[in-house]
This record gives C-alpha cells, structure tokens and sequence, in this order.
C-alpha cells in the first residue's frame, strides 16, 4: 500500500510520536508541552525537510479536538450560567473585537491593503483560540468559577460574532455600489434567524431529547455504548448544527453539552470523552505548526512582532480596561485579558476565507499564522507571570475577604480534609461524630463555602501548595484524609503534605491497585479503594443477615444511602 492511501495514518503516528517526543522535551527544559506540539507541526509541514503530512487532513482532526473540548465545556456550563455573564460577557466581547479589529485594519492599511482585507486581517486577530483558553483555565481548575465564566461566556460571544462574520463578509465584499444594503440586510436577519432557530431547538427539543437518550443507554449497562452514545451527541449536533443552522461547529458542541449538563450522566459523559479531547486538541497544535512557514520570521520581521504586539499587548490592554470598566477586580480583569492574548482557530477560517475572496493577500495569512504561534507560546507564560506576580495577592486578599474567621492558632491534633465533594462531606459528618475536628481545603470556592455552612473550618485552595497547607495548620494536624477522586492529583498532594510534615498520617482515596500503590510511592501510609470498600461492607451486611427468608431486615447502610 502507497504512502499516498495511508495520509491519514502517516499524519496521526507521524503527529502523535514527535508531538509526545517534543512536548516531553519542552516539559524537561521547564516549557509549556504545547510548544512542543507546535514544533512537531513544523517538522511535519510542506516548509521543512524529512516527511510531510497532508496539510489538508490535519485541520480537520483538530476541528474534532474543538468539538469535544467544547463539549466538555458545555457539560460544565449551564445555561444559567451563559445568563448571569451576560452583562459583562456580551458588552465586553464586543467592545474587544471592535478594539482588535481597529488595531489590525490599522496595521493593514500602514501595509497599503485594502479596507476589505483590513477588516478580515482585524477580524482575525480579535478572536481567541477556543482550545488554548480552554486548556489554560482547565489546568488551573478556573472554569467552574466566576472568573472563568466569564471568560468562557466571552468565548462564546467571540464565536458567535465569527459565525457572523463569516456569514456577511462575502455578501459584504462582493455587494458595492447603492445596492448593497439589502442584501446586506437580509444576510444579517437570515443569519440571527439561523443561529436563534439553533438556541430554540436546543433549549426545546435537545433539552428533552439528549437526557432521555441517555437515559435508555445506561440502562443497558453497556459502557462502550455509552462511550458512543456521547461521541454521536457531540459530533452529531455539531455536525447537524454547521449543517442546518448555520453555526460553527464549536458553537454547537457547546449548546449539546449545556444541555446534557442538566442530566445526572453529565460526570460520567465528560469522564468518558476526557482522552479524546486530550489526544485531538494536540492534534489542533500540529496542524497550526503545519501550516506555519518559518522563513516569514526572516523576511518580515517588523510586520511579525507588530502582529504579535497587537495580539499578545494591544488586546490584553483593551480586555483589561473594558473589564475594569465594568467595575470587576484586579484578578478577574487580568484573567480575561491573559485568555485573550492569543488566537486560533477562527483566525485561520477568517484567513482561508479572505484568500477566497481574493480580498485578503497572502502576506496576511502567514502573518495571522505567524502570529497565532508566537501568541500559543507566550500565552502560558503570562499566565505563569499572572499566577506567581499578579494574582497571587488577589487570591490571598479574596480568601480572606471570604473566610467566616481565621483558623485558632491553638489548633491542633485535627483532621485535614482534601476535597468537599460526595466523598469529603461524608467523611467531614462521620469525623464530627467522633469528636474529631475536619478542616476542609479544597480549590472550589463554591466547596468551601458549603463546608463553612455545615459548620467546618475550612481553607481555599490549591492542596498542593505549601501555602494553603500552612494555612491549614499541616503542622499540627494528626491526620490527612485526600478524598479528592483524580489520582494523579491526589499523589501530588500526598507528596507535599509528607514533606511539610513527615508524622502526619496520610490516608488517601484510590479507583485501583495502580493509584493505590502510586499513593504509598509518593508518601501516604495508606490507601483505600472504594470498590473495594463497598464490596466488604455489602459482604458484612450478607453475613450479618440470617439466611431464612423473610426473618430479620438487613441492618441499616454506613455509607451512602441509595
């Protein structure tokens, strides 16, 4: 078989094996993976020597990353939480395109294009990646709070502005003369109708529809049938989204999973779809280095870093002033304006579609790419920047404003309990029956506030970081119960608190032997399963049962009820 009836193949071993090389490389010299992933698309682009993937494969993998990501969104983000940002989200998100997209037709005419490609040029860089935003707040847990709804409502608004525009702008460059403004007019009502018919079917028949689908799938207790059942909702809508409304694709996915989000599947849906959107958005990563020719770093630099100064300085610095205009703090306006400072897949759709206009030159494609790479790689270092200059001060001053009291200083000998979700709650309840004191830390200020009414102590935070366990009073705890249900980030923790305090004794929550024993490596002195757990406790309730039927009920449940 040729190499040619094996593009696809070549392109995922290809993409796969040098992005895990490179990312491995840029995570030992201390960078960000995704660089990583933006050299491996170089090595595998038409501009550099060795193999070459198809070009044209590439984007259309990384559109699936998109879909899943946003999904994933969706299923942590309801509609009434798209409705509470409104007021900041839509204002601002227009206010900062419009702001962009001045900057970049400025930019375009100093270059002696025309107003149409400035416009596009503008338009281009006004828009934040989806994946890269997303990856960002994701990492640092921010999306379940106010500042990441925001600035995931932000991105909605962006996209549905591109959506607009992607509509318009052919109708916009090819009409001229005193004929323009209906056709206009008509593609502008047409396309509100579209994108309105979509929210309205969702909201009305998806509402219903998606949960009850669900619903009948998990009660075949198929896992892989559920596994499908969530791909073909995501992929599935969007798809049918683009298809018969009109919309992006993104855009779509996202509404899917908002709507699943109201269903009791939604943890298990984004569990389920975790790897994928993993694996597909460093796939979105290699078909942007694909598509980047280096040598436009050489032949015009000035025009790159004026590019990049736009993307990276000019639109965090609108971001942040608009956002400050709204009356928000210190910390949410910087968080919006780092997210921002960055571009992506919708400049690259803005970039094709003024080429096939004949609008927009070649030159500003490879500036919109040369711009996106150079932003993806400086846009983990702001946030870097952000977390260790910026917001560290914020988020000490919020916990503080937020704290019912502070810890006692003569506390001692109490129970320090990581995670206040179903697990920690539990566990907090039991350990107050037996006079012991819990003291929650969780990252969730939604968490900890839950644990201060139930009458805990309790202290915001990341588990993993000294600070927080200080905080804590690590020092003069007896115990560490880790109830939180990632291992990865359980084993993490379990380090940090055995080298803040070598006597503490460490007890943590596992799925399997391999977490278990990942666990005990990494310093906890003991490791429970819960499966395992259920199982002995629905054992003992069997042999504590007389045989006979009908005599003696089973002796009520210790654990969760149901």
């Amino acid at each position: 078989m040729s190499l040619h009836h094996t593009s696809l193949l070549a392109l995922l071993v290809g993409g796969f094996v040098l992005a895990f090389v490179l990312g491995a490389l840029a995570q030992r010299c201390r960078l960000p993976p995704l660089l990583g992933y933006l050299l491996a698309g170089v090595a595998l682009g038409p501009f550099t020597p060795g193999f070459v993937g198809d070009a044209e494969l590439a984007p259309q993998l990384a559109e699936i990353g998109v879909i899943l990501l946003m999904f994933g969104v969706g299923l942590h983000f309801s509609l009434a939480d798209l409705m509470k940002v409104r007021s900041i989200a839509l204002p601002g998100a227009a206010a900062q395109i419009a702001v962009a997209t001045l900057m970049g037709w400025g930019l375009a005419r100093w270059l002696d294009w025309s107003n149409m490609a400035g416009l596009i040029f503008g338009l281009a860089l006004s828009v934040a990646s989806t994946v890269v935003l997303l990856r960002a707040l994701e990492e640092r847990r921010l999306i379940d709070t106010s500042r990441g709804q925001i600035a995931v409502g932000w991105l909605i608004v962006e996209d549905i502005a591109m959506v607009l525009a992607l509509v318009l702008l052919p109708a916009v460059s090819g009409d001229a003369g005193d004929g323009a403004t209906r056709p206009l007019l008509i593609a502008v009502l047409a396309t509100l109708a579209k994108v309105g018919g979509f929210v309205a079917f969702m909201l009305i028949v998806g509402r219903r529809v998606i949960p009850w689908l669900l619903g009948h799938i998990v009660r075949m207790a198929n896992r892989e049938l559920f596994t499908l059942c969530v791909l073909a909702i995501a992929l599935g809508v969007a798809f049918g989204s683009a298809t018969l409304f009109g919309v992006s694709f993104a855009l779509g996915a996202f509404f899917a999973g908002m709507v699943l989000n109201e269903s009791e599947f939604s943890s298990q849906a984004a569990n389920e779809t975790l790897p994928l959107r993993d694996a597909f958005a460093v796939l979105f990563f290699v078909s942007v280095g694909m598509l980047f020719n280096p040598s436009i770093l050489v032949e015009r630099p000035i025009e790159v870093a004026l590019t990049a100064l736009i993307i990276v300085v000019g639109k965090s610095v609108a971001a942040y002033a608009i956002v400050r205009a709204f009356g928000r703090d210190n910390s949410t306006s910087l968080l919006i304006s780092a997210s921002l400072a960055q571009i992506g897949e919708f400049s690259f759709i803005l970039a094709t579609l003024g080429l096939q206009l004949e609008v927009l030159p070649h030159d500003g494609q490879d500036l919109i790419l040369a711009g996106a790479i150079i932003s993806i790689i400086i846009n983990p270092f702001l946030f870097t920047l952000l977390d260790r200059r910026k917001l560290r001060k914020d988020r000490q001053a919020e916990a503080a404003k937020d704290a019912v009291a502070p810890l006692p200083i003569e506390l001692s000998g109490h129970v320090m309990l990581i995670g206040y979700g179903r697990v920690g709650r539990e566990l907090a309840r039991l350990l107050a029956t037996i006079s012991l004191v819990p003291v929650v830390v969780d990252a969730h200020p939604d968490r900890i506030d839950a644990a201060r009414k139930d009458g805990h102590l309790a202290v915001l935070g990341n588990a993993a970081d000294v600070r927080v366990l200080h905080e804590a009073r690590v020092d003069t705890a007896d115990f560490a119960l880790i109830a939180v249900p990632l291992g990865l980030e359980a084993s993490a923790i379990a380090a940090c608190l055995r080298q803040q305090a070598t006597g503490l004794t460490i007890i943590g929550r596992a799925h399997s032997e391999e977490s278990a024993a990942r666990l005990l490596d990494y310093g906890a002195d003991a490791a429970v399963i819960a499966e395992k757990e259920l199982a002995y406790s629905i054992v003992a309730m069997i042999e504590a049962t007389p045989q006979r039927r009908g005599s003696t009920p089973l002796p009520p449940a210790r654990g969760f009820a149901g």
